[in-house]
């Protein structure tokens, strides 16, 4: 007989994937707001003087990178562990990754997390790379949602329910 109750790394994956998925709801709420009217240069520049447009953009911001942070950062090294893997460096872990199908490119997600802190440390410094990095970050969103979805697809079924 299989014992199945859960183990503290299955936990903490159950945990993290709904921890994530929260923070796939408020980042993508959060982006249909910022770019309900297309975000351009005039808008970026009127970032000082407009307070509603300086909360959007820092609350997109900080999701996308807290996200980006719960995947690759936490979820991936437990989803690892969790399958009898051994985590290692976060690049070894997203070549992992990579092979497994999670992601599609470690590369990819590397140039996502370098986007993240383009968004911050060009928010006061550069109007225009900072628009360029937003409208990077909004049209790779489906990526961080598609790794999500994959590694939920990959332990469906293997979490033990905690009521068994």
């Amino acid at each position: 007989m299989i014992d199945r109750q859960p183990t503290p790394e299955f936990s903490r994956l159950r945990s993290l994937l709904e921890i994530a998925a929260a923070e796939l709801h408020y980042l993508k709420r959060c982006d249909a707001r910022l770019f309900s009217v297309p975000l351009i240069d005039e808008r970026i520049r009127q970032l000082p003087a407009d307070d509603e447009l300086a909360e959007r953009v820092d609350a997109f911001v900080a999701r996308f990178g807290r996200l980006q942070d719960t995947l690759g950062d936490k979820l991936l090294p437990t989803f690892l562990r969790a399958m009898a893997e051994t985590p290692g460096t976060m690049l070894e872990n997203l070549d992992r990754a990579e092979k497994l199908g999670l992601i599609q490119s470690a590369d990819a997600w590397l140039a996502l997390r370098k986007l993240r802190n383009r968004m911050i440390h060009e928010y006061v410094a550069d109007p225009d790379e900072l628009l360029d990095a937003l409208i990077a970050a909004h049209q790779h969103i489906d990526m961080l949602a598609e790794a999500l979805m994959k590694i939920r697809a990959r332990v469906a079924g293997r979490i033990p329910d905690e009521s068994d």
